[in-house]
């Protein structure tokens, strides 16, 4: 089936199932600054739906067929959206041209002499608003869609006014074989969303597949530490880029130091000369190897090592990556996202060189098939902590037919012989806290759920 293609240079009236997702959202607002007309619909009323509402856009709380109204040209939906979704169903019966969110972001890179499209397991966020950074001190003036809140751009989004595109480029679902990129950037691959992909050969095959979507003329830059990273390059024509902890790698990182806070330091090597001496000013080892992805990018782009120093130095990380939420009786309370366990591996790696007495991780299984398919995994990472406190799974898009529990995983950390208490509710796991915490402990909250709300509320926030 031939995809429904959008012009760009003539606005259509646009409906987003799901408006309120952070890309979704992010892409309804480059419409909208395109002269499109916009609607959407979702579950609820957030900051990002009312924020679209300040802007034109014609939002719907509840997902009905109603919503999809009469002169609606173009629908636009998620991985996450089923068929038997009303408006799916409602849009699909009238026979208006549907895009999946993957393709609607495809079609956007086509409109850019520059689409830079940062991908791998892990690190996509982190590594997306390095860029952005050194890209605004650069004054690029790029356009932006992040999968995080960003404080430099005031959200999720930045639209720019120069003909250069930086996104993530998520590979669940191959959403990322939609796109169009004149740069990849793969940081990581690690056997995950293990609902969709088959094993860690299948996702290797997607990322192989991706790298072949460059242009002759395009660059690929790529960490030299994934296991036999050259069969992931294999047959391609485009430049290629590496960074790692591999001396031979183009971009790696000698004499790395921390300061009292945990942040790296380091001298920049390129092709085996040193370049300068970097400080970050985000918390540990993995975001020294985030950082140089980000300095390899910003480098093809043309832009100078002072830019890139002062960019890194100056940002202290998206909301929900070691977010430091406050201090309650001198326990420091910290936020993050990791819901992969070498995600929880690097946080609480770089934790451990974080002021503390008591490391305190209170995690949130993130999907059934996920800590089913990586439970051992998820231990070890986990028993890193001096103390975990584990809620209930967060199922997001799935429904519990596996038999599995956080109790499941209780059992497995105990058995390397770290302290884990399980308590399913929100508020039990406060009250044992407000207990149990004492004067110099480091608290973290961990998952791609709603944990969060744990340390905001002991916080008051």
């Amino acid at each position: 089936m031939i995809m429904y293609q959008i012009d760009f240079q003539k606005p259509q009236a646009v409906h987003f199932i799901g408006i309120g997702g952070i890309s979704m959202s992010g892409l309804a607002e480059i419409l909208l600054d395109e002269g499109f007309q916009v609607s959407g619909s979702d579950a609820q009323k957030s900051a990002l739906t009312e924020h679209l509402e300040q802007k034109g856009a014609k939002i719907f709380i509840g997902q009905r067929a109603s919503n999809i109204e009469e002169g609606m040209e173009v629908v636009v939906y998620t991985a996450a959206i089923h068929e038997d979704n009303p408006e799916f169903a409602c849009a699909k019966e009238r026979q208006i041209p549907m895009l999946s969110r993957a393709e609607l972001l495809g079609e956007m890179m086509r409109n850019y002499r520059q689409a830079v499209a940062v991908s791998g397991t892990h690190g996509k966020t982190t590594t997306t608003s390095m860029l952005t950074e050194i890209l605004l001190q650069a004054q690029t003036d790029p356009t932006i869609s992040v999968g995080g809140m960003l404080d430099s751009i005031q959200g999720n989004i930045r639209i720019g006014g120069s003909d250069l595109f930086v996104t993530e480029a998520c590979e669940y679902t191959n959403s990322f074989l939609s796109f169009f990129p004149t740069m990849e950037i793969i940081l990581n691959i690690e056997a995950d969303h293990l609902d969709f992909f088959k094993d860690l050969d299948d996702i290797r095959h997607s990322f192989h597949l991706f790298t072949e979507r460059m242009p002759e003329n395009g660059t690929l830059i790529i960490n030299s530490d994934i296991e036999n990273y050259k069969e992931i390059t294999e047959g391609l024509s485009c430049k290629i880029i590496t960074f790692g902890k591999a001396q031979d790698s183009t971009y790696c990182a000698e004499n790395i130091a921390y300061d009292e806070f945990a942040r790296p330091s380091y001298d920049l090597i390129k092709d085996g000369e040193k370049a300068g001496r970097i400080n970050l000013g985000v918390t540990g080892e993995h975001n020294v190897y985030n950082s140089l992805a980000a300095i390899a990018a910003a480098w093809e782009l043309g832009v100078s090592v002072e830019d890139m120093q002062k960019g890194l130095s100056g940002f202290s990380g998206p909301h929900r990556r070691f977010e430091k939420k406050g201090e309650l009786h001198g326990i420091t309370i910290i936020d993050d996202y990791a819901h992969h366990p070498q995600e929880i591996h690097a946080t609480l790696s770089a934790a451990k060189n974080y002021p503390h007495n008591t490391l305190w991780c209170v995690f949130q299984p993130h999907t059934y098939t996920r800590t089913k398919a990586l439970m051992d995994d998820f231990a070890r990472a986990l028993a890193e902590a001096d103390q975990v406190v584990l809620a209930d799974i967060f199922p997001a898009r799935e429904t519990d037919n596996l038999g599995i529990s956080s109790a499941d995983l209780a059992e497995k950390i105990e058995q390397l012989g770290t302290k884990v208490h399980y308590l399913p509710s929100f508020d039990d796991i406060e009250t044992f806290l407000l207990e149990n915490c004492v004067n110099g402990d480091l608290l973290i909250t961990m998952g791609a759920g709603d944990i969060v709300k744990v340390g905001e509320k002991l916080l008051g926030q």
